[in-house]
C-alpha cells in the first residue's frame, strides 16, 4: 500500500475513534482525577503564548519518565541553560515529570495521534528537537514534524521480536515513521538490528538509560529501618500484574507457618483495591501502606501481608524486601525492569516472560543479581529458602550493585548524541 493512502486511512481511522479516546479519558478520570487535566490538550489545543525552542522530550508514562529523569540532568550537566518541554500519554507520567521542571520549562500531554492535533502541537510549542523515549513512533507525529523540519530523535530505544514482527505487520505506516528518524539511540545491540529492519537509516547502540537513574537513598535506607524492626525476612511481589497476585496469594496459603511477610506492589493504582480485596479474600490480615504516614504501627508488623498502595516509593520497597519475585514475568506479559531492584541490592527472581527487558535481564542472570524459575510455585520456594539463608542473599545483593555499577553511562552517551545534532 503506497504510504500516502495509508496515512490517509490512518487519520480517518482515529478522527473517528477519537470521540471513543475522549471518552475512556474522561472515565478513566473518575479513578485517576489528572486524566480529566486539560482534556484541550489531547487535541492539540493550548492556550496563551509560548517561547520556541526547548528541547522536546516525550515520555509516555512513568518508567519513560525516570529514565527521562537521567537523561535530563545529564543533557543539563552539558548545557546548564537548557530549556525543556516534557510530554507525556499517562497520568502517572505527568505527575512524575512535575518533579523534573526547572524555571524555564513547561509540560503538557502529547496529543492524539491525528494529524491537525500533531500540527497545532507543533506549532504552538515549536521545540528545537524532538525526543521519543524507548517505543514511541508515531506515523502522524513523524510525518507531521518532517513536514515541520524538526529534527527527531529515538531515545533509549527498544524493540522486541515480537513488536518488530506486529511492526511489519503495519509496514506502510511503520517503515516509514522509522525513516523519518533522524537519530534512533538503541539499548541494545539486539535492539539495534530489530530497528533497522523496521526501516530506520541512522542507529547507534548508547546503553539503557535506566542504569543511570539516581536511586533515592533516604527511601532504601528507611525500607532498611523498617526491615529491622519488623524482625522477619520480607518476600515482595514487585511491580505485579493482573492473574499473577490471585496465583501467588493461592501458593502462599499453602506454604506452612510461620511464614515470612508477604509484600505485594501493584504496577497500576488503580488496582490498589481490587488486590486488597484478593488478599481479604483469602483470609490473610492485611496492612495497607497508605494507612501510616511515617514508621508502620505495631498491627502492621503483626500483618500477613502489606499492600505497598503508594506512588514513587519502590526503593522504599526493595530496601525493605528480602527477596523480591519480578512481576509481569509469570504471566506473558514480557516482565518488568528489574534495573532498579539491582541498584538497590535486591535479589530477585524472575518467571520464564522477559521478552520486553531481554537483555538487562540475561545480564543480571549473568552477573548473580537474578535467578530465574520456570513457575511461580518454584520461585516462592526459592524465595522462601533465600529468606531463611541470610549469607545467600548477602551475596545476591552485592552481585546486584556491582552489575548496575558496571552498566552506567548511557545518559552521557546520549545527551552528548543529542546536543551534537543539528536543531530547528
Amino acid at each position: 500500500m503506497p504510504e500516502g493512502l495509508a496515512l490517509a486511512l490512518y487519520a480517518a481511522a482515529l478522527r473517528l475513534l477519537t470521540p471513543f479516546y475522549m471518552l475512556r479519558l474522561w472515565r478513566r478520570g473518575a479513578r485517576e482525577p489528572l486524566y480529566r487535566h486539560a482534556l484541550g490538550q489531547r487535541l492539540g489545543f493550548y492556550s496563551g503564548r509560548t517561547e520556541r525552542g526547548r528541547l522536546w522530550i516525550h515520555a509516555v508514562s512513568l518508567g519513560e519518565t525516570r529514565a527521562a529523569s537521567a537523561l535530563i540532568t545529564a543533557l543539563r550537566e552539558r548545557e546548564p541553560k537548557l530549556r525543556v518541554l516534557l510530554t507525556h500519554s499517562t497520568a502517572t507520567g505527568l505527575e512524575a515529570g512535575r518533579a523534573l521542571l526547572r524555571e524555564g520549562d513547561a509540560q503538557t500531554w502529547l496529543p492524539y495521534d491525528t494529524p491537525g492535533a500533531v500540527r497545532r502541537f507543533l506549532r504552538h510549542w515549536q521545540p528545537r528537537l524532538g525526543v521519543l523515549m524507548e517505543t514511541e513512533v508515531w506515523p502522524a507525529l513523524q510525518n507531521e514534524a518532517a513536514c515541520a523540519r524538526l529534527p527527531m530523535v529515538l531515545a533509549n530505544a527498544r524493540l522486541s521480536e515480537k513488536s518488530l514482527r506486529q511492526g511489519l505487520r503495519l509496514a506502510a505506516l511503520m517503515r516509514p515513521a522509522a525513516r523519518r528518524m533522524m537519530l534512533v539511540l538503541a539499548q541494545t545491540e539486539a535492539d539495534a538490528a530489530r530497528i533497522r529492519a523496521m526501516g530506520a537509516k541512522r542507529v547507534e547502540v548508547a546503553g539503557n538509560l535506566k542504569y543511570d537513574i539516581a536511586v533515592d537513598s533516604t527511601l532504601i535506607a528507611r525500607g532498611r529501618a523498617w526491615a529491622e524492626r519488623l524482625g522477619r525476612p520480607a518476600l515482595m511481589l514487585a511491580v505485579s500484574r493482573e492473574g499473577e497476585e490471585a496465583a501467588l496469594l493461592a501458593e502462599w496459603v499453602r506454604q506452612p507457618s510461620p511464614r515470612p511477610l508477604l509484600t505485594i506492589v501493584p504496577r497500576h493504582p488503580q488496582r490498589f483495591d481490587e488486590v486488597a480485596a484478593l488478599v481479604e479474600g483469602a483470609g490473610l490480615k492485611l496492612a495497607r501502606r497508605s494507612t501510616w504516614a511515617a514508621e508502620p504501627p505495631a498491627e502492621a508488623l503483626q500483618a500477613d501481608v502489606w499492600l505497598g498502595d503508594s506512588m514513587r516509593e519502590m526503593p522504599l520497597y526493595y530496601g525493605f524486601a528480602s527477596v523480591a519475585l519480578l512481576g509481569g514475568s509469570f504471566e506473558p506479559l514480557g516482565g518488568q525492569n528489574l534495573i532498579e531492584a539491582a541498584a538497590c541490592g535486591c535479589p530477585v527472581l524472575t518467571g520464564p516472560h522477559t521478552f520486553n527487558f531481554a537483555e538487562a535481564t540475561e545480564l543480571a542472570l549473568a552477573a548473580g543479581a537474578a535467578e530465574r524459575h520456570t513457575t511461580l510455585a518454584d520461585a516462592v520456594n526459592r524465595g522462601l529458602a533465600l529468606c531463611a539463608d541470610a549469607p545467600a542473599r548477602d551475596g545476591m545483593s552485592a552481585s546486584a550493585l556491582a552489575f548496575s555499577a558496571a552498566h552506567r553511562g548511557a545518559a552521557d552517551r546520549m545527551a552528548a548524541a543529542l546536543l551534537a545534532q543539528p536543531s530547528r
